[in-house]
């Protein structure tokens, strides 16, 4: 095919494709690592999972299938603490009781401590504490309460480790089919869930937060189960929420003994009846504390049987209401006293009706966010959710897509909006897990060899005027009279509606100065004007000093470029070419070129590279 057709035939295609795109979910801005530096450590093993927990300062503690590292990306490498972390042997022993996986990992409320569980694929767990004052010191003290857990913890079940009294408590839940499934405590006051027929796989497990009376302590877990109802209309899991009181001891020896007597469980809901959306299988959970319990709320992301994501928040207020009010599904006679699922400070003591009723696992009539909406329903492919909660009614969602790209979404009020996408890696990616250090804005990215560092208040790539700082609407950034940095109570910001006039408002506007570029292309040949593009929501055309009206632009996404053909150069293509932008009123020039008849490059070599992008791109973007 003659280079003019081939050309030619790619543009109109590929101008379709951007037309018949959805504007609404694309993120303003992409950073890549051509863009900047993300600073990452090769990991010593081959993961299949990652867990993170935050140490003193900067420094991080991550723990994968049998290392645990300390981080600190001012350093040039991680530091191993120990190869075997629960047995001395183990550092000369191949034999199989030494090989643990790392299944849990949390900090301790002693700050030169983290808690670690290790599982060889049979019973019992081993628990210890770890001292980490320094990398050479890294010893793991057996843990009196803990140590010997008569369960298996596999490792993408959650855990809690509780500090709400002198001596810490340790929860796990155990997902499975069978009569395992369930929530587990152990201390001192060891405690088990009854036994169930039905699958379950639990996603969180979260403290309600500490109440004025610390006997109404609750615990919450979020899970999906297996749906008995085998009709073809029927959705595969069942969303769920239950409740625990922290203060349940059990019931006495003739029934509920050393089993919750306090659980309750209910439907969760998320959907859009108007828009007949509905999604049941529950990916993940994150939880955004606050300082009131009943203001704590709950991110939950969701998917349905096309893939579709949604994200549907739930306040604790709400969840707490559901289980001291509703109706008990299925139950006609009278309510005892007290009313089960109540926390008591003696569990034991409880009356015989209460504990028979709590012992046909009792489930809520009502359902945890039948009211609600979802925030976002999307077609993007979300597989890991970090959130950040900012003064001003406003919060940042982090999520993760399957390739290995992040969106920083922007929520208030209801509303969205995705701020920017994170390419942090060369090539597509399983991210295993995200963490996200809230004080420092940074995000750390683990995958199954390498651990990246993200820093969230990267103002400086948003550009160089205030117009674009602005209309980032990045919560973390503002301008401060000569460029794009961290947001404070005197930079110039408009998150909410991204209105670049608010700079002129406050005389920080500023005009850009660009020079032509000198081009010269012989005659009958074709060239490829190209020029960077920095907003994926900007309108880009292209202006010809001989002709005033505007030319739509080509992208191409990969290596964020406008671009223009000039498929074969005469008199008339000789003059000024104007690559503008115009976002939300505010205009401005990208690039300009001069063009003009001569003996210069016939510009294949460019119209060859464009080909391939061209090409590239519209392999992998969805139609």
């Amino acid at each position: 095919m003659h280079p003019h057709v081939l050309l030619g035939f790619l543009f109109g295609h590929f101008i379709f494709l951007m037309e018949a795109s959805d504007l609404i979910h694309r993120p303003r801005v992409t950073w890549t690592v051509k863009d900047g530096n993300f600073p990452r450590i090769h990991l010593l093993e081959n993961n299949t999972y990652m867990k993170f927990v935050q140490g003193h300062q900067d420094t991080l503690y991550a723990a994968g299938n049998t290392h645990v590292y300390r981080i600190d990306f001012h350093r040039n490498s991680p530091r191993l603490l120990q190869r075997s972390v629960f047995r001395a042997k183990c550092d000369v022993s191949t034999s199989a009781d030494c090989q643990y996986n790392i299944t849990v990992l949390h900090k301790s409320k002693n700050a030169n401590q983290l808690f670690l569980c290790g599982t060889n694929g049979q019973k019992p767990t081993l628990c210890c504490y770890a001292e980490t004052k320094t990398d050479e010191n890294f010893q793991c003290i057996p843990s009196n309460n803990n140590l010997n857990i008569n369960q298996q913890i596999n490792e993408n079940d959650p855990t809690l480790l509780n500090d709400r009294s002198e001596v810490e408590e340790f929860y796990a839940t155990h997902s499975g089919p069978g009569n395992s499934p369930g929530i587990y405590r152990f201390n001192n006051s060891p405690i088990w869930s009854d036994s169930s027929q039905k699958e379950q796989i639990y996603m969180s497990l979260v403290a309600s937060g500490k109440r004025e009376d610390s006997v109404q302590d609750r615990l919450y877990t979020f899970y999906i189960e297996k749906n008995t109802d085998q009709s073809g209309r029927s959705h595969l899991w069942v969303p769920r929420v239950a409740q625990v009181c922290v203060a349940d001891r059990g019931g006495p020896k003739n029934i509920l003994q050393m089993k919750w007597t306090s659980m309750l469980n209910s439907r969760l809901y998320c959907g859009d009846p108007d828009r007949k959306l509905y999604f049941t299988d529950l990916v993940e959970v994150t939880t955004v504390v606050a300082d009131r319990w009943q203001d704590t709320r709950i991110y939950t992301l969701f998917k349905d049987a096309w893939g579709t994501r949604a994200i549907c928040v739930y306040r604790v207020e709400d969840i707490d209401h559901v289980f001291t009010t509703s109706k008990f599904k299925g139950q006609t006679d009278p309510i005892p006293k007290p009313r089960p699922g109540e926390c008591v400070e003696d569990s034991i003591k409880l009356p015989s009706d209460v504990l028979k009723m709590a012992n046909t696992r009792l489930e809520m009539e009502d359902w945890v966010g039948d009211h609600n909406k979802p925030l976002m329903v999307t077609h993007h492919h979300y597989n890991h959710i970090n959130v950040d909660s900012i003064q001003g009614n406003r919060t940042v969602l982090l999520l993760s897509l399957e390739d290995g790209r992040i969106h920083t979404f922007l929520e208030r009020n209801g509303q969205g909006f995705i701020i920017v996408e994170i390419q942090p890696f060369n090539q597509r990616t399983h991210i295993l897990s995200m963490w996200l250090n809230s004080s420092t804005r940074k995000l750390y990215v683990g995958t199954s060899r390498e651990l990246v560092q993200i820093d969230l208040v990267s103002c400086a790539r948003y550009g160089d005027h205030c117009e674009e700082c602005v209309m980032s609407r990045d919560p973390y950034c503002g301008w401060d009279g000569n460029r794009c940095t961290t947001a404070t109570n005197i930079t110039i910001q408009d998150v909410d509606n991204g209105n670049p006039i608010v700079c002129k408002i406050n005389g920080a506007t500023s005009s850009k100065v660009v020079s032509p570029k000198q081009v010269r292309v012989p005659v009958s040949s074709p060239y490829v004007l190209q020029c960077p593009t920095l907003s994926n929501h900007a309108e880009i055309s292209w202006r010809h000093s001989g002709n005033n009206t505007p030319t739509p632009c080509a992208h191409i996404e990969a290596e964020h470029k406008c671009i223009l053909l000039i498929e074969s150069m005469s008199p008339e293509q000789e003059g000024e070419y104007s690559c503008m932008s115009e976002e939300r009123g505010y205009r401005t020039t990208l690039a300009m070129f001069s063009v003009k008849l001569g003996s210069g490059a016939t510009g294949l070599a460019s119209f060859y590279t464009v080909c391939f992008w061209m090409v590239l791109t519209l392999l992998l973007v969805p139609l």
